[in-house]
């Protein structure tokens, strides 16, 4: 086994893979250290063992090892002195736009085109159990949901917390869904309120379980742009 040098700087990534935040988080750990000197870079993303050594090449930098922990990898950088500069990686990814597009097709439904997927969307106003695809507002609900899960396990694995499962239940009321099928002319078509329930399973204390989930609702792009405009109650309710 090559024998590692002494580290200079560790960094976490968690869950994250390359493609999803990590190599920002290497970027700005790296860029703290001196040219020659290792950085340890600990996650627990499978992917992380093929992508990482080939962005090193990219960039000369020297991957030079990778050690298995008990609950993660360490995975080791040498610092080579030709990578982009930080503040144009970070100035990129904070004027990165999404884009979607928006085919019509047959009936009361949209073909939806999101980079490399698509996917069918159907009417808002369908108030059937079983439906041709799912509603607008169902999308709606299911992004917050989708944004309060996922970013959660990223932050929980950013702090080294243990979660065994996560579930989100999330509902949403129309002020009067009628007045979007113009049957009635009094009201509203927007969504007055959310609530629901966030169910997570761990063995870890409650105050860092808590913490965890303010730190996911402060941050999570979907939560804060419509806490203000809709009431959102989520109840948090750790299972231990």
């Amino acid at each position: 086994m090559k024998e590692i040098p002494a580290v200079a700087a560790t960094c976490d990534g968690g869950d994250l893979d390359c493609g999803s935040g990590l190599l920002l988080i290497i970027k700005k750990h790296i860029d703290g250290i001196q040219n020659g000197e290792v950085l340890e870079v600990r996650s627990r993303e499978r992917t992380v063992a093929e992508d990482l050594p080939a962005w090193c090449r990219m960039v000369k930098h020297e991957y030079l090892d990778s050690r298995k922990n008990e609950e993660d990898v360490s995975y080791f950088i040498r610092k080579g002195g030709t990578e982009s500069s930080l503040q144009e990686d970070f100035e990129a990814a904070r004027n990165y736009q999404w884009s979607v597009r928006v085919q019509a097709k047959e009936g009361l439904t949209a073909n939806v085109h999101s980079r490399n997927h698509t996917f069918k969307a159907g009417q808002p106003a369908d108030f059937s159990a079983a439906v041709d695809a799912p509603s607008a507002v169902d999308y709606l609900l299911g992004s917050l949901g989708t944004c309060l899960v996922v970013g959660y396990k990223q932050h929980a694995s950013r702090r080294g917390l243990t979660i065994d499962a996560l579930e989100c239940s999330v509902k949403g009321r129309i002020d009067n869904v009628l007045y979007h099928m113009q049957l009635e002319d009094e009201g509203s078509p927007m969504l007055i309120e959310i609530s629901g329930t966030f169910y997570v399973s761990s063995p870890e204390e409650a105050n860092l379980l808590e913490e965890a989930w303010e730190l996911t609702l402060e941050r999570s792009p979907i939560f804060q742009t419509l806490s203000r405009t809709v009431h959102i109650d989520i109840r948090f309710a750790p299972v231990f």
